[in-house]
């Protein structure tokens, strides 16, 4: 562009060299033309530069992780003068790290039209992708002047994490929630408000278990297996750990999520109801999510990505901890990247739970494992490695 500004300023010298050297009427009228074309050309970009408008829009504002997400521009055109050329610069960025990156896609406008143009993005971490249109720009002909077009110009994806496929053992302990009447589907137990199934007598029955009336009814022994309450006070915490300083990266960030969906979805997989509690941005505080199926995970981790915000300071989970410490849990999952010895004290001294688990979220297989607890059995992931690192957890 600034060439072609170069080399039209010494056309227009040379048309005046040209017209003072020989007084022709040609040579007037090359002068008066090669200064007018520029004039004529600005005022052109200018008046459509003011009838162009941009519309920026997704269609879905929630993708899954490593799955291509197309998104949208309008631009409508209401001059009768065409754009040969044009610049879209597109930015795109994760909020939670702050670090984006930048395309340009070029084409043309055409006079009293409306076009679209999609183009596909794609992330490789889950969080929030906020995708900006940074600016169009019109050329003229000559590319002689760029004018920028305004516009709508920022979106916001929630970018879902995956779900990694975990073994583990369920463990039923005596901690029930009383006035819970939600019974398991599949497997019986020893809750006597409500009968699982009816069965025939197998050697070793607790004669108490017979059901008198019916097996008098039968001519055997009928037996009554009873309920299995799935309604058990169980703990999943997320500690974001946003701290200034707490040297967080995306993949360390994506692991931490990703563990948290994992354990969660073994959890529902195994009629296990429980709790996932995580801190809130834009509320200032700590969030708990009453986890029953698929569809209550997937709603509290979209809210949990939607109140992300990296400029925003995380409270320390003991916070958390010391305001429900009359809380008794079967048992508590409690995920960090960096665990605070302060934290991990009070869990271990503290916290009223059977089983008591720490996720701890590595950098890399050479990061040093987090000092033994006595009641807290410490599971150590690298980050990626989920899947291989969760095999025999205990909820």
């Amino acid at each position: 562009m600034l060439l072609m500004k170069i080399f039209y300023a010494i056309l227009i010298i040379v048309c005046i060299i040209f017209y003072i050297m020989y007084l022709w009427d040609f040579a007037l009228v090359l002068l008066i033309t090669v200064v007018a074309v520029p004039i004529i050309l600005f005022i052109a970009m200018l008046i459509a530069k003011h009838s162009i408008s941009v519309d920026f829009s997704v269609k879905e504002d929630t993708v899954m992780k490593n799955e291509s997400f197309p998104v949208l521009i309008k631009i409508a055109n209401r001059s009768i003068i065409p754009v040969g050329r044009a610049e879209a610069h597109i930015e795109y960025s994760n909020v939670f790290s702050g670090e984006s990156d930048e395309f340009i896609l070029y084409l043309p406008i055409q006079a009293r039209n409306e076009q679209s143009i999609v183009f596909q993005l794609r992330s490789g971490f889950c969080g929030i992708t906020n995708v900006k249109c940074a600016g169009i720009y019109i050329y003229d002909p000559l590319k002689l002047f760029r004018f920028r077009v305004s516009g709508s110009n920022s979106i916001k994806i929630a970018v879902m994490p995956e779900s990694h496929e975990i073994s583990g053992q369920v463990m039923y302990t005596d901690k029930v929630n009383d006035e819970s009447d939600i019974f398991s589907e599949h497997k019986p137990g020893d809750d006597p408000s409500e009968i699982f199934d009816l069965r025939g007598y197998n050697p070793g029955d607790k004669l108490n278990r017979i059901h008198w009336k019916l097996s008098s009814k039968k001519d055997e022994f009928i037996v009554k297996d009873y309920s299995l309450p799935i309604d058990v006070p169980c703990t999943v915490f997320l500690d974001l750990k946003c701290q200034e300083g707490s040297g967080f990266t995306l993949p360390v960030f994506d692991t931490l999520v990703e563990s948290l969906v994992s354990i969660s979805q073994f959890m529902i997989e195994n009629e296990r109801i429980h709790t996932v509690v995580y801190y809130n941005f834009k509320g200032g505080s700590f969030e708990e999510k009453r986890i029953c199926d698929a569809d209550s995970l997937t709603v509290a981790i979209r809210e949990m990505i939607l109140s992300l915000d990296c400029t925003k300071m995380c409270q320390s989970a003991e916070h958390y901890f010391v305001e429900h410490s009359n809380s008794s849990l079967s048992s508590m999952v409690f995920i960090t990247s960096r665990p605070d010895p302060a934290v991990m004290g009070y869990i271990d001294d503290s916290i009223d739970a059977d089983i008591k688990n720490a996720v701890v979220v590595l950098s890399s297989e050479k990061e040093d494992i987090p000092a033994a607890y006595s009641g807290i059995n410490i599971i150590p992931v690298v980050m990626g490695k989920i899947a291989s690192s969760i095999k025999d957890i205990e909820v």
